[in-house]
């Protein structure tokens, strides 16, 4: 039996709107149960931090609790690939920071971040400190780089690990100064905190958010801001481009689903965010960590991340790191 064309038109346009329907409403819906916001780096540590400041907030506007589940190693890279194997729901997310982004220039990893993960929003901009055990010498970095000439490959750097933020900041310290620091990596910024006021290691970049409590209490010195002004909370504290001209290092955390997540579910998490961070209560609260909330779109989120790959993959080449 042939159906009037009228009807075909109306059949056609039906089914061609199914999927719109069927979006709109997985967004209306969403979410319906609890949403996973994965940090690749240990309890404590800046990220994690980042993520227990801004999950509650979003749990209230959400509706559902949103789970921190930390799942630290291979400088967050493990946790990046555990989101990127998600299903595209919006139910996974992942705490996508700077060290994930650097970690992925010089491993080898089975997956592409810009390629196989979708930007929700930003978070935060998180300036790095060069800090030092009290028992170094050094209390600039012109002393700093004079002591590392004077003995070279002896004074030992931690980082969160290889590849990470912090490693690539020394990396480019070392270039820069003409310096051999030894580089000893961590699983995460909270441990290698906890070695650096121990007196483990002796020098490392860290970002304001786990080494500003140890600076004001004197359990770590701070010979510099790495970022390219002097930083609020440590007034008297020098840029370390005051000393080399051009240098600037930073770090930063921002949310991602994995690729093909719903549009309208990105649309959602990123105004919920963004709603967070322009709040007194958020905003003071990251202040306390030492870190600045960084509101973004969607896309604006993805024209960073690439800005940064673009930037980094330039330092490790300079630097000869082959990836692993």
């Amino acid at each position: 039996m042939k159906l009037p064309r009228r009807s075909l038109l109306h059949l056609a346009a039906g089914a061609a709107a199914l999927p719109i329907v069927s979006g709109s409403a997985r967004a209306q819906a969403y979410p319906s149960r609890p949403v996973r916001l994965i940090v690749g780096f240990p309890p404590g540590g800046g990220a994690d931090t980042t993520a227990r400041i801004i999950g509650p907030w979003l749990s209230q506007r959400l509706g559902q609790p949103v789970v921190i589940e930390n799942r630290p190693g291979a400088s967050s890279t493990l946790a990046a690939q555990a989101v990127v194997n998600s299903p595209s729901d919006g139910y996974t997310l992942l705490l996508l920071g700077g060290s994930a982004l650097m970690a992925t220039l010089i491993t080898s990893v089975p997956f592409d971040l810009q390629r196989d993960l979708a930007p929700v929003s930003g978070l935060t901009d998180n300036p790095m400190v060069l800090v030092a055990h009290p028992s170094v010498p050094a209390k600039t970095v012109t002393e700093l780089i004079a002591l590392a000439k004077a003995k070279p490959g002896t004074i030992s750097m931690g980082s969160f690990g290889t590849g990470s933020a912090s490693h690539l900041a020394g990396e480019l310290f070392k270039m820069m100064a003409g310096v051999n620091l030894l580089h000893v990596p961590y699983r995460g910024g909270a441990p290698m905190v906890t070695d650096l006021v121990g007196g483990q290691v002796q020098v490392a970049f860290d970002v304001m958010v786990t080494s500003l409590p140890h600076i004001r209490s004197g359990g770590l010195r701070a010979l510099a801001v790495a970022g390219s002004q002097r930083f609020d909370m440590l007034p008297d504290v020098p840029t370390i481009a005051e000393t080399l001209p051009g240098y600037e290092a930073r770090t930063w955390n921002g949310v991602c689903a994995p690729a093909g997540a719903p549009v309208e579910i990105i649309k959602r998490l990123n105004r919920e965010i963004n709603a967070g961070l322009a709040t007194a209560d958020v905003r003071a609260r990251l202040s306390d960590v030492g870190a600045i909330p960084m509101v973004l779109s969607a896309a604006e989120f993805g024209t960073f991340v690439a800005a940064e790959a673009e930037k980094w993959t330039k330092v490790v080449k300079f630097a000869g790191i082959k990836p692993e």
